[in-house]
């Protein structure tokens, strides 16, 4: 018997619907949720993000500017173009796309976008109101991976979630959720020793590691759920996750493919968090 696929198109499908009803039902009231996309450079992937990005605020009726800037661009240009959006009070999210050109500092840029616009979710304070349980603007891709596992029927309360992957974008913040979720969460990494066993005890893998395929299908307990964030490109172009798919489908219970598992979801993530950021700004529950 071979692994239930968890459809991330069909899922952020069905949230995005959810978005623009409850968007219409704000242009009612005069309130539109905006959202401001800063590229810096010509990086051709972060390109086709900000264009999906545009493309979905469209879709859902909000409003939306992208600010492309050059490659030249300097820190202090860009952190003067933040500051006139955090003042800006038609703009409830900005979201300065990763990666930025050397001469320019990631943190620097975080740590400017005012904390009730950072729709991302990578703000030293969001990060921290998320750790010890406060309101906070979640992280895209694993507020997404919960909401795969709890509308496939798969809530984490009461099971043992093992993350693969220890990073501040994916691996640490999805930890934190699993753990308010009620998961017992065991965190793995390039030291962990014997990662296989580790894995094996799980009834949650979230891999996200950057590694093609590291996953084996006799990692994996029989009926676990596997949720995989891990997008890499192989030589022939093809793109794989960290999970080895054929390996693993035919041991698990759910698993997400990649394209169209985790993916999907972090944009409608996005938009979601610009509509609460939106709602709070104007006072609606």
């Amino acid at each position: 018997m071979s692994a239930q696929i968890i459809d991330g198109k069909r899922i952020a499908a069905e949230i995005r619907e959810e978005i623009k009803r409850e968007t219409e039902s704000f242009a009612a009231k005069g309130v539109r949720p905006g959202l401001a996309v800063v590229l810096v450079g010509e990086d051709p992937a972060s390109q086709v993000y900000v264009r999906n990005k545009a493309k979905a605020c469209e879709e859902l009726g909000f409003y939306s500017e992208v600010h492309r800037l050059s490659a030249e661009t300097t820190q202090e240009e860009l952190l003067s173009l933040i500051a006139r959006l955090n003042a800006q009070a038609d703009i409830n999210g900005i979201l300065v796309q990763l990666p930025l050109p050397k001469h320019i500092e990631e943190k620097a840029v975080i740590d400017a976008i005012a904390v009730e616009k950072d729709v991302d979710g990578f703000h030293p304070v969001s990060v921290g109101n998320l750790l010890i349980g406060d309101d906070a603007l979640q992280p895209c891709t694993p507020s997404g991976v919960i909401e795969l596992l709890k509308r496939t029927g798969n809530a984490p309360a009461g099971k043992h979630a093992v993350v693969i992957g220890r990073s501040n974008i994916v691996g640490k913040p999805v930890s934190i959720l699993l753990l308010r979720e009620h998961a017992t969460v065991t965190i793995c990494h390039s030291r962990t020793p014997d990662l296989p066993a580790v894995v094996r005890g799980a009834d949650i893998v979230v891999a996200a590691v950057g590694v093609p395929k590291l996953v084996k299908g006799d990692w994996v307990k029989p009926g676990a759920v596997v949720i995989d964030v891990g997008v890499n490109r192989l030589p022939d172009g093809k793109l794989c996750g960290d999970v080895d798919y054929e390996d693993v489908a035919p041991v698990a219970g759910w698993i997400t493919p990649v394209p169209g598992g985790v993916g999907p979801m972090t944009i409608t993530m996005l938009m979601l968090n610009t509509l609460n950021s939106a709602k709070a700004a104007h006072g609606i529950a």
